[in-house]
């Protein structure tokens, strides 16, 4: 709790302390110490008092000099008609009953307190929320101070032309005079776009440790509130905090919460996000000329952003923050290894290669994991079979140790991998076969691991039929080996289908049906995105009838592959039924025709995770297929 929020705090702990004191004084009653019910009897009869107040047991007794005094009465039926004989005026009064006013502060004084704590709050809402009651309308933005900011350029990996295109913002806040006497101006915002965890957040705090300016960090769900009002008074508190830092950077990660396209909805919360969105459009272009506070905005969706918070003035220009390739993979690795202590064999270049469309956050989280193997092993240091398992369970999942098969079941799964790595070795386009596995890991039984040499930049027709081909590689292996068909293969076919599909209405690579788009089209309406048909139902049947010929196509060629190499396929599924896990060079020796080596040179293991004589006690799940990363 902030001082003013202390303050505020305690002048209201005040106020109700002086009104409580306030009822007690009106309401207190005040007994005479020293005079007895003996004395007061003796005065009366002595003619020293004038009248007698009778409330319950109590006497409020009124002397003949006007002195006043109160006293108890011990229950003396024939007390008043003894003081009457005196001659003292004697009057009742009901028990307990209060005064007038007490009555009315009894009465009223609580909704007098409601009301006036209502009208504060409301006038707190209306004003913006400076330190108000539960601070409805402060900015929840976290500053961090230059002096705390640590993270640098150096930390940050994988994007250089990111870091070249945003580079101009540290110049501008170390010297802005150097822009301005040429008369230029500095960007007022930047957008960065990219996918999730390739480093956009990262990059932001590196600009400012870099100029060593403070920090605004906020999310843009941080704004939205269920009171109408809400949002905008903290854009409101947020620019002003920022101005009195200024120099300095705003951040607001994941931006497309409240900056969507307005007028895509009707009503309710929708309503207080077009207001913060409206309050956020003022702000931006309400900069005084070189004020010093640039606005950086990151978000996986900016499509979904209105127009006017694009435009020059507000976020004019936007950097690109993708997935690294090679080289970037490398550079963040090594920034990460810094934090491990790693063995000689590892290598960060061999690690990058066999890591393709990981982000800077998955790169992470492989070192991360690397490490609990290490950990788990008792190891001084990270070794590079370390890494290897690490990958292994991001990519494949974790290996379900415990699950047990029966040997038909793993036969028939040993057979389904091995259509998909030899159909894999024998198409010229294919990525190379980097691992199969009849492991249960996730939720798949078995895995075929494909390894690109390059990073994948367009999709070519050729290598997308062979995709296919290799999609279809453990259905057609069980029906030319096994006659029979498994669900093993549902997701092989849900991937297989759309990309026929984006081939053929998507990219155009349809001899028949030509270079044209057939997918319906989506428009704003009042209820957000809606699609549009754009395509006849005849056009239609032709789309269908052109992805079936290309699936038809596709299997047809795997089964024919498959029964030309019947030998292989046959010599793999043996290696994979006493290994359960073959690596490169074992397939590339079974390709050759000779009979693979066992792994690390060890004998082949006696047993396994089999059980002959237990039924199935695992549910086959669509999962289990290929696995080609991207």
């Amino acid at each position: 709790m902030n001082n003013k929020m202390f303050s505020k705090a305690a002048v209201w702990l005040v106020i109700a302390l002086v009104l409580f004191t306030i009822f007690r004084q009106l309401d207190k009653t005040h007994v005479e110490d020293g005079v007895t019910y003996s004395q007061f009897m003796n005065d009366a009869k002595n003619g020293k008092i004038k009248s007698v107040i009778v409330q319950g047991r109590n006497l409020d007794i009124t002397l003949t000099q006007g002195q006043q005094y109160q006293i108890v009465s011990p229950g003396d039926i024939w007390m008043v008609g003894d003081l009457m004989k005196y001659g003292v005026q004697v009057s009742g009064k009901a028990d307990g009953e209060p005064s007038v006013l007490v009555s009315a502060l009894y009465y009223l004084g609580p909704t007098i307190l409601i009301i006036g704590f209502w009208f504060y709050v409301m006038r707190q809402m209306q004003s913006g929320g400076k330190g108000g009651a539960f601070s409805f309308g402060k900015s929840r933005a976290r500053l961090i101070d230059e002096n705390n900011n640590a993270v640098n350029f150096t930390d940050v990996a994988g994007c250089d032309e990111a870091k070249d295109e945003v580079y101009e913002l540290v110049d501008f806040l170390s010297d802005p005079l150097k822009f301005q006497k040429l008369g230029g101006r500095i960007p007022c915002g930047v957008l960065l776009i990219g996918p999730p965890g390739t480093g956009k957040t990262l990059l932001a705090r590196a600009i400012a440790g870099e100029a060593k300016v403070p920090f605004f960090s906020i999310s843009g769900s941080d704004f939205v509130e269920m009171f109408v009002g809400v949002g905008a008074a903290r854009v409101r508190d947020m620019f002003e905090r920022a101005k009195k830092h200024a120099p300095c950077i705003i951040f607001i990660d994941e931006i497309d919460a409240v900056g969507r396209h307005r007028g895509a909805g009707m009503g309710g919360g929708n309503d207080e996000r077009e207001q913060t969105l409206n309050q956020m459009l003022v702000e931006m272009d309400g900069f005084e000329a070189n004020s010093g506070v640039i606005v950086i905005a990151a978000t996986n969706r900016s499509d979904v952003l209105d127009k006017a918070l694009l435009r020059p003035g507000r976020f004019d220009r936007q950097v690109y923050v993708g997935l690294p390739d090679i080289r970037g993979r490398e550079q963040i690795l090594k920034v990460h290894l810094r934090k491990v202590p790693i063995s000689n064999d590892v290598d960060a270049s061999v690690v990058a290669r066999g890591t393709p469309g990981f982000s800077g956050a998955d790169l992470a989280n492989l070192v991360n994991e690397a490490a609990l193997f290490a950990a788990r092993r008792s190891k001084r240091s990270v070794e590079m079979q370390d890494f290897e398992d690490a990958k292994d369970k991001i990519f494949m999942g974790p290996e379900r140790k415990s699950a047990v098969m029966r040997e038909e079941e793993r036969r028939n799964i040993a057979y389904h991998e091995s259509g998909h790595a030899v159909i894999a070795k024998l198409l010229p386009n294919a990525d190379p076969v980097h691992k199969v596995t009849i492991m249960p890991r996730g939720w798949a039984l078995g895995v075929t691991w494909q390894l690109p040499e390059h990073d994948r930049i367009n999709l070519y027709r050729n290598k997308m039929l062979e995709e296919i081909t290799i999609l279809f590689g453990g259905r057609a292996a069980e029906q030319v080996f096994l006659n029979s068909m498994s669900t093993g293969a549902s997701n092989d076919f849900e991937r297989a289908t759309k990309m026929a599909r984006d081939m053929v209405t998507r990219y155009g690579m349809s001899d028949v049906l030509g270079t044209m788009v057939y997918i319906d089209t989506e428009q704003d309406g009042m209820f957000g995105r809606i699609s549009a048909r754009s395509v006849s139902e005849a056009t239609q049947q032709k789309v269908d009838t052109e992805i079936r010929r290309i699936l038809d196509e596709q299997y047809t060629l795997a089964c024919r592959l498959l029964g030309e190499n019947r030998e292989k396929v046959e010599r793999m599924v043996k290696a994979l039924r006493e290994w359960e896990t073959i690596d490169a060079d074992q397939i590339n020796n079974i390709m050759s025709g000779n009979d693979p080596l066992p792994p690390n040179n060890l004998p082949p293991p006696s047993g396994g995770i089999t059980s002959s004589d237990t039924d199935g006690c695992i549910e086959v799940k669509p999962e289990t297929g290929s696995v080609t990363p991207a």
